[in-house]
């Protein structure tokens, strides 16, 4: 399916060559930290290394580098977007909020992807909390700056749009697996998701975080992550969970996992 061609196919624009007519070169494949911020800052961010080199040159002077701290706020609910970041390192989550307090991740970004979609089809704001919750960095742009760009940056567009159309997915999918499987399948879920992003087998979360992100009480993350244990998928001490057995892990977890996973290609993480 045409949905499912990896950033790196895009075909580039075509060069004419002595003849007059129309000729298409290799596309360049940049690795992670090949290309560096105007600071010298070098870049892992899929969709920055995924860019032509015209349209990497024109949105560069506009890329300003930020740290980004555990429980960082990007966006709030109903305020206005400032900053789109490009993660380069850690991993952000978008979180639905109730009036009552209550939160439920819907879904996840990594150095795969950016967080601020809804700037690049003119949304002022989105009613999601984007919060750091592994430490990292990005490369941001204000979405003033960007929407200058983005007439000519036709591929920057195109990804952008690729990957919110993946984050809808996943949000529907995460939305299914909240409401129809068990707290330890949906925890089995939710770590792969991290490993595969991070791609570390230590996480440190608490189950109070655990609890947020999937919605549900402590006391059942806490029997959950102890299920878990007991099938030796995983190790629990306080504020860190290390996964000891990614292919037990796999089989415990609901088919939302395999579902999900089918886009890591795409997005692409390994």
């Amino acid at each position: 399916m045409e949905l499912f061609l990896h950033l790196r196919s895009m075909r580039p624009e075509p060069v004419v060559d002595m003849r007059g007519l129309p000729t298409y070169a290799e596309p360049r494949a940049f690795v992670a930290g090949e290309r560096t911020s105007r600071n010298g800052k070098p870049i892992h961010n899929h969709i920055l290394l995924a860019l032509p080199e015209a349209e990497f040159e024109l949105l560069r002077p506009a890329l300003s580098f930020h740290e980004l701290p555990a429980n960082t706020s990007l966006h709030e609910p109903g305020h206005k977007l400032e900053f789109v970041h490009f993660l380069n390192r850690g991993l952000v989550s978008t979180v639905v909020t109730t009036k009552q307090g209550k939160t439920v991740e819907v879904g996840v970004v990594g150095n795969e992807g950016l967080v601020g979609t809804p700037a690049f089809v003119g949304l002022s704001q989105s009613p999601h909390r984007a919060i750091v919750q592994i430490a990292g960095d990005s490369f941001g742009i204000s979405v003033a700056e960007l929407q200058n760009i983005l007439p000519s940056s036709p591929n920057l567009l195109h990804i952008a749009s690729l990957h919110a159309v993946i984050q809808g997915m996943q949000a529907a999918q995460s939305a299914a697996c909240n409401r129809l499987h068990a707290v330890e399948q949906r925890l089995a879920r939710w770590l792969l998701i991290m490993q595969d992003r991070v791609n570390q087998h230590l996480l440190r979360v608490t189950h109070d975080f655990l609890a947020a992100m999937l919605g549900t009480d402590r006391p059942s993350v806490s029997l959950a992550a102890g299920i878990l244990q007991k099938k030796g998928t995983i190790e629990y001490t306080r504020g860190t969970v290390r996964v000891v057995n990614h292919k037990r892990l796999e089989e415990t977890a609901c088919e939302c996992y395999t579902v999900m996973q089918q886009f890591n290609e795409v997005l692409g993480i390994r």
